[in-house]
């Protein structure tokens, strides 16, 4: 029988510690005196009630420490019982939301998604806008931490490969792992709070400034206005641009940067690959752009740039318009937010190692077909990838995939159109942000979706960030019968 009270015991802690950051947005309200205070308040009385009672409840657990199977249990809890409390905001406050829009906005917001079903940004209550930004800082934090302490050691989607001396058991891990979050949480801030100074300097609105900033190192792509980036074109859309790379980016390494080991940072494939097919695309788009239109170089540049960094990190945030690009940019930003950034940052999607990996093994096949003697082994940065890496690899690449045919099928099925569907479950399984399609247009958001299609999206949202596998594991009955 697994025993679940040390699981229970670190989800109680973080969903009251949910409810503490919850006094934040509260405060800002009750100081604004716009009436939405009280109620963000009593939710987080709710939120730090619940989530005490059950760490006590739990706190006879004979080790705090993990094993394997109840480190599944926790990745997955984590990524429910947050957004289910972080959605009591909105739903007792404004903007009064109904359950099933709450938990997806929670959900797109921890699980740095992006995309909204809120009308009116610009008109809700700061520390409503504030409380988005924060759920999207605080999934970030938590996706980028989980990433490099528990996805190496589940061998989830080849991430093993990552796996370092004292990392082979969680009995090592946890120990380290202190050492590891208290790192990660200082280049986490340190990088928001220069974004947010840069927004500043810029002449972003402080609110605008803060929540941007948050969703930005994020790459969450929160924002607290309808027109997103528009309101903030020229100087904002490259300052973002700047910050939104440097959020799909290792979070280890900006740690070795700091320790001294610049060549860490400079050196890493994933990194130099990231940027150059960033450049690729980007080159690519402008001049299709420039040549299709008659828009400007330099506006084109920047909206292009922009947009597809946005999306090629899964952060969300746009300008100009986007979903005016045509067939041919709209294929190539589909396939840009397949990739997504870097693996162990707080950004979704394949990823790019992943992505090198697999071409490095197609490379390999082909030339054993015309070298059949020949023995070639995939190798990634000067190491060779081990068979069990290799088809953990494989197999989730196969069942991404997969996974987004099935659930564009079964949105279709609840009436929404095609072309809606699969955009809608690529920019939520990819934790992208973007909308498209006719249900989208009219508003910009998903609220139009019927309520059965937004659990799906919910659904596609969670597999995205719990790399598929860690999921879909919980369902077998032989999980829970080891």
């Amino acid at each position: 029988m697994l025993d679940l009270r040390p699981v229970g015991f670190v989800i109680g802690l973080l969903v009251a510690v949910l409810g503490l950051a919850m006094l934040v947005p509260a405060g800002v309200d009750l100081l604004l005196g716009n009436g939405n205070g009280a109620a963000i308040l009593e939710a987080a009385l709710l939120t730090v009630l619940a989530g005490g009672a059950v760490s006590l409840a739990c706190a006879n657990a004979p080790t705090k420490q993990l094993n394997i199977r109840q480190a599944f249990v926790l990745t997955a809890a984590i990524w429910f019982a947050l957004p289910a409390f972080g959605s009591l905001p909105l739903i007792l406050g404004e903007p009064d939301l109904t359950f099933t829009e709450a938990m997806f906005e929670a959900v797109s917001g921890i699980t740095t998604t992006g995309s909204t079903v809120i009308v009116g940004l610009d008109d809700l209550p700061a520390g409503t806008n504030l409380w988005r930004g924060m759920l999207n800082w605080l999934g970030g934090l938590g996706i980028a931490f989980i990433a490099m302490i528990f996805l190496p050691v589940m061998r989830v989607g080849g991430m093993q490969f990552f796996r370092t001396e004292g990392f082979d058991t969680l009995g090592k891990v946890l120990p380290r792992a202190t050492d590891i979050a208290r790192a990660l949480l200082g280049i986490y801030a340190g990088l928001t709070l220069l974004c947010i100074v840069t927004y500043l300097a810029i002449g972003m609105e402080p609110l605008d400034a803060v929540v941007n900033g948050a969703a930005t190192i994020a790459t969450g792509g929160f924002s607290p206005s309808d027109a997103s980036f528009n309101k903030y074109q020229g100087a904002g859309e490259y300052a973002g641009t700047v910050f939104m790379i440097l959020g799909a980016m290792p979070y280890i390494r900006f740690v070795q940067l700091v320790r001294g080991v610049p060549q860490a940072f400079f050196g890493d494939s994933q990194i130099r690959a990231m940027l150059r097919w960033m450049a690729y695309v980007v080159c690519i788009v402008t001049f299709w752009r420039f040549v299709t239109s008659d828009q400007g170089l330099e506006s084109t540049f920047r909206e292009t740039v922009f947009n597809l960094v946005s999306i090629f990190t899964g952060t969300g945030f746009f300008s100009g318009g986007f979903g005016d690009w045509g067939g041919f940019g709209l294929v190539v930003a589909f396939c840009v937010g397949m990739i997504g950034g870097c693996s162990s940052s707080s950004s979704g999607a394949l990823s790019v190692f992943r992505i090198q990996v697999v071409l490095t093994a197609i490379r390999v096949q082909i030339e054993r077909i015309g070298m059949p003697d020949r023995t070639v082994a995939v190798r990634y940065e000067g190491r060779r990838v081990e068979d069990d890496v290799m088809n953990a690899l494989i197999l989730y690449v196969t069942g991404y995939i997969l996974a987004i045919g099935a659930l564009s099928v079964a949105v279709t099925l609840t009436g929404v159109d095609p072309t809606s569907a699969l955009f809608g479950v690529w920019t939520s399984i990819g934790n992208i942000g973007y909308g498209f399609g006719p249900l989208v247009a009219p508003t910009g958001t998903f609220i139009d979706f019927p309520e059965l299609a937004k659990w799906l999206l919910i659904l596609a949202m969670l597999m995205g960030r719990l790399a598929l596998l860690a999921l879909v594991v919980l369902v077998l009955p032989r999980f829970w019968r080891q």
